[in-house]
């Protein structure tokens, strides 16, 4: 991934510094993910540097756009799953809450 971050920058011209200073991280990790030091980026980062990159998340991560998707998850979308993460929500309490959105929109019917 380092190398893709680092093709997609130079493709846009902007120096270390200045995606550095666009995603809000700091130059020395951005400096070790790009030169594969260090390999395994947390989303957050992930995230800060697509949006700084103006890129999805998957081409970021594969090198490729998403043509599987019609349009990659929104940043609100992605806020919002964060925020259910953070709080500490296990993927079955979440699948469970869908579950049930799902039932309840059945039984309107």
């Amino acid at each position: 991934m380092g190398q893709r971050i680092q093709h997609l920058r130079l493709e846009k011209g902007l120096s270390l510094s200045e995606l550095a200073d666009r995603a809000d991280v700091a130059k020395s990790y951005l400096s070790n993910v790009e030169r594969n030091i260090q390999s395994n980026p947390s989303i957050q980062f992930i995230e800060k540097i697509a949006d700084a990159l103006q890129v999805s998340i998957h081409a970021l991560l594969y090198g490729e756009p998403n043509d599987a998707e019609e349009s990659p998850l929104d940043s609100e979308w992605f806020r919002l799953v964060q925020e259910a993460m953070a709080s500490g929500i296990s993927k079955r309490e979440f699948k469970e809450f869908l579950d049930y959105q799902k039932w309840r929109l059945d039984q309107k019917d």
